[in-house]
This record gives structure tokens, C-alpha cells and sequence, in this order.
């Protein structure tokens, strides 16, 4: 496996273990700086800070989706420069790389998005690192096919992330060999440990979540040997206008951040 830079510091698979963390979509300005100087000090290290400019995939047509790209990319922009955070966000449409790529590190593919070819290759020409989210409905091996498709543009700084499988209705099942098959492909793997903790469309026009699972399933996969840990963080969960449901609360990061670097410590010690 070939470690993949974003910035010095947050190496994502030379055995360190690294931190993607931020509100599932921007809110305003001022949230969002708050947040990413919130996060840092929990960590006490350099991070990936993320947040999307719009979420395209809401359950309802009413649920609120972000400022769109142009203020979204500004206000991505703007935490960039004032703190040097390395930006991850999510891509929808092939039109949007390039214009994305000028602010963001990583391109983040929505996990309902992981096949679809076009989005991958213009994500992979733009030379920026990919994460592929891990679509509910692919088994892990599968997702060798779309980090080909990102690699045969000649990029091969890819990121594979885990987010939950579908488990009948309403409801998600993290499957933790999945995550050893998933670093066999020869890519650096994340455990996005929110989206896992997700119960789809469970709270009628939204989807719900437990929380309380975020911690336990963290643990669990940094014992497998992954490369970092995504989760979405709100300084008040019960008021975001996204996926607030199975958010974790910023004042918990720290003492779990510890936690998860104890283990991962213990496991190569």
C-alpha cells in the first residue's frame, strides 16, 4: 500500500490513524469556523475538516441541502486559509470536480454514488485524492471496481470508507471483516463511524440514528487495523439541519479521539 499525502502530518496509510471530522453540510460561516477550531482542539492534531456544500441526497424535498457550491466552496475556502485544514466534501456530478478540486483535497463520492463511472473518472482526472464511500448495497470486494475506475486515469490516491450495509429496512449492520476485505484492495480504509450508527428514512421525512453505537463501533474497527475514523461532529446535535440524529457531540470527540489512539497504539505496539 502506497501512503497517501494530503498535508504533513495527515498520512493516510503509512500506520498512522487519522481523523475526517466536521458537520455533515455547512450551516453559515460562522458554524462552520467554530466547528473546525472546536474539532482541533478536541484533537489536539492536524485533521481532515469536512463539510458538504450541499446534500443531494435528503430524504424529503423540504430537508434543508447546504448554500449551494459557489458560497459553499467560498466558505470551504475561507476555513482552509485561516486554520490549514486539508478540505474533504462530496461530489454529485461529473460538472462539479474540477470547480471543487481548486478548493479541496479530498473528493468525497456519496456512497449512493460509488458506481457511477463518469462521477469516478472526472473525480480521478482532477489528480485530487478520491474517498469512495462504500455504497449500502456493495460488498466489500466489489468496491475494487470503482477505485479502477478512479485508478485508470492514471491517479491511484484513493481512500475506500465503510458506512454501514443495508440491514432490512431502516436500518444499517457494519460487517467489521468487511473492512479487512476492503484494505486487501490496497487502499487506505476509513470507518465512517456516524453514517454507520444511521437509521434510513426511520424518522419519517428524515433519517434517524443511535448515537450511542458511535463509540463501540469505533473501537471495534481501529482494532481491525484501519487508517482513520470519519465522523460527523456538532457542537448541538439536537439543532443541526442534517443528520443531527447520529452525530456525535463535539464535546465527546476528545475523550473518544483518546480512546481510538490507545487502541490503534496497543494493536502495532
Amino acid at each position: 500500500m502506497t501512503p497517501i499525502t494530503v498535508i504533513p502530518g495527515v498520512v493516510f496509510g503509512d500506520g498512522s490513524l487519522q481523523f475526517i471530522c466536521g458537520p455533515c453540510v455547512i450551516e453559515s460561516e460562522e458554524s462552520i469556523h467554530r466547528l473546525a477550531a472546536g474539532i482541533g482542539a478536541s484533537l489536539g492534531a492536524p485533521y481532515v475538516f469536512k463539510a458538504s456544500f450541499d446534500k443531494a441526497n435528503r430524504s424529503s424535498v423540504d430537508s434543508y441541502r447546504g448554500p449551494g457550491l459557489k458560497a459553499g466552496l467560498k466558505i470551504l475556502a475561507s476555513v482552509k486559509k485561516s486554520m490549514g485544514l486539508p478540505i474533504l466534501t462530496d461530489i454529485h456530478e461529473p460538472a462539479q470536480c474540477a470547480k471543487v478540486a481548486e478548493v479541496a483535497d479530498i473528493l468525497q463520492i456519496p456512497a449512493f454514488l460509488c458506481r457511477q463511472t463518469d462521477l469516478l473518472l472526472e473525480a480521478g482526472k482532477t489528480g485530487r485524492i478520491v474517498n469512495i464511500k462504500k455504497g449500502q448495497f456493495v460488498a466489500p470486494l466489489d468496491l475494487r471496481h470503482a477505485a479502477d475506475k478512479v485508478a485508470s486515469t492514471g491517479n491511484s490516491k484513493v481512500i475506500l470508507t465503510e458506512r454501514g450495509s443495508s440491514f432490512g429496512y431502516n436500518n444499517l449492520v457494519v460487517d467489521m471483516r468487511g473492512l479487512v476485505m476492503m484494505r486487501s484492495i490496497g487502499y487506505p480504509v476509513v470507518f465512517d463511524a456516524t453514517h454507520s450508527v444511521q437509521l434510513p428514512g426511520a424518522a419519517g421525512s428524515k433519517s434517524g440514528g443511535s448515537p450511542e453505537f458511535i463509540a463501540p463501533l469505533s473501537r471495534a474497527a481501529v482494532a481491525t487495523g484501519i487508517d482513520g475514523v470519519f465522523l460527523e461532529v456538532h457542537d448541538n446535535p439536537a439543532a443541526a439541519l442534517s443528520d443531527g440524529a447520529n452525530a456525535l457531540k463535539l464535546d465527546l470527540l476528545q475523550p473518544l479521539a483518546e480512546t481510538l489512539r490507545r487502541l490503534h497504539a496497543a494493536r502495532i505496539g
